[in-house]
């Protein structure tokens, strides 16, 4: 039997339009969504807005929240869709502009045994990786090796089949194998990317 969400009383709370529930509800995500939608969108003004939007949309559809999943879930599925519409937004305003440099450090930031120099390269190397990635695939990466989250978990938060995760998952590793193939080695922290991951 799967452990109570801790959020589920806090949700039916905000859909009494408790706003001391949803402050509560604001402090406990405002982090964590800032951090997943700036490594999708990568720029701060459309960050704000972004999470801002998410938040909204939860304070008005909190009573629409059905149980079916974690209310993580639920929220980060709502932050996935509003930071898509500010890409696409923004790329229609930018086209061909591609801004992600510090995607690198969601994935792996810690300097490890070589020297600091080397580690910079290969970061600044990874990122561009990354940000060659198309938006769904880097977001099925940024949700499994930074959120931790099963692939059950993001098909949920993506609104799509499992069998769509998992297909997104084996595109971008195939791509970043091609484009890296310093990730295969079984010395590198970031080989976990070659691998498998939870399900």
């Amino acid at each position: 039997m799967p452990d109570p969400d801790p959020d589920a009383e806090l949700i039916a709370r905000v859909a009494d339009q408790d706003r001391s529930a949803f402050e509560e509800l604001f402090h406990r995500y405002y982090r964590r969504l800032f951090a997943f939608v700036h490594r999708l969108v990568r720029r701060s003004d459309l960050v704000d807005e972004a999470v801002s939007d998410t938040l909204f949309v939860v304070w008005r559809q909190a009573g629409e929240f059905d149980g079916r999943s974690r209310v993580s879930s639920w929220i980060f599925g709502i932050a996935y869709r509003r930071a898509l519409k500010t890409l696409d937004r923004d790329a229609r305003r930018r086209r061909g502009e591609r801004d992600l440099a510090d995607v690198a450090e969601a994935v792996d930031p810690a300097p490890g045994p070589d020297s600091r120099a080397a580690a910079r390269e290969a970061s600044g190397e990874l990122a561009r990786a990354l940000a060659e990635l198309p938006a769904e695939q880097r977001a099925v990466v940024e949700l499994t090796f930074v959120a931790g989250c099963s692939y059950a978990e993001i098909a949920t938060i993506l609104d799509c089949p499992v069998n769509t995760v998992k297909t997104r998952m084996f595109h971008a590793r195939r791509r970043l194998r091609a484009r890296l193939p310093q990730l295969t080695r079984p010395t590198s922290r970031r080989a976990e990317l070659g691998k498998g991951a939870p399900t």
